[in-house]
């Protein structure tokens, strides 16, 4: 995807839910109602009401805010990053919207911001300096991920939890083959990771820091 197609891609598309029209029906076997001007008046389908989905005010008061930062004048400082997106959680509620709908918008909406991010970069520092400063980047994390399996990140004390060395260690090679070797991997794979809790796992912060700048690589050459 070219640089001069990120501005032209609307917020409405980068959200769209595939699949979900004003006719879809919710989760809960009830439809979406439609307003006057045509538009879905809920944004989401919605979990059954004894189960849980995000809180509906919080995910429409952050797609407002994002509307908002994705519309902005060009040149403005945008309110909300990529990263941002990556980072945004949301309270339980009983008949929230439903949290595979919201998270794959979420996906296409951080994409959607990255790509406008490394279109401004690229224009601030000049394509080949983007590319060389994401080259590097990229060796760092491939240097760390040739540490030996289950040293690859710190740990914590073996009173604390933290991420499952042997789950970030398989992710970890993974990683490493698609930066080396140019091997698939999608970037939802990095994006989407969850590991279970050990005594004495790897430190989450860190772990997690790696697992962004991996994304931000995944963004720029994709």
């Amino acid at each position: 995807m070219g640089a001069s197609s990120t501005a032209s891609i609307p917020f409405s598309r980068a959200l769209q839910q595939p699949g979900y029209s004003s006719t879809s029906s919710d989760s809960d076997g009830s439809q979406a109602s439609v307003g006057q001007n045509g538009c879905v008046s809920a944004t989401f389908p919605k979990t059954r009401r004894n189960r849980l989905g995000y809180d509906i005010e919080q995910v429409e008061d952050f797609l407002e805010d994002a509307r908002r930062a994705y519309t902005a004048e060009r040149g403005e400082v945008s309110s909300i990053s990529a990263g941002d997106i990556r980072l945004t959680a949301f309270a339980m509620r009983k008949g929230g919207y439903s949290p595979e709908h919201v998270d794959a918008a979420l996906e296409r909406l951080e994409d959607a911001f990255a790509m406008r991010e490394r279109a401004r970069l690229a224009a601030e520092l000049g394509e080949d300096t983007l590319v060389q400063q994401r080259r590097e980047l990229a060796q760092e994390i491939v240097d760390r991920l040739a540490r030996p399996s289950g040293n690859r990140f710190a740990r914590v004390n073996l009173l604390v939890n933290g991420y499952r060395r042997s789950e970030v260690d398989a992710l970890a090679d993974r990683i490493s083959a698609y930066l080396t070797r140019g091997e698939p991997l999608a970037v939802s794979d990095v994006r989407r990771s969850a590991f279970r809790p050990q005594r004495g796992g790897y430190r989450e912060a860190q772990v997690d820091m790696v697992l962004d700048a991996v994304v931000d690589i995944m963004q720029t050459v994709d």
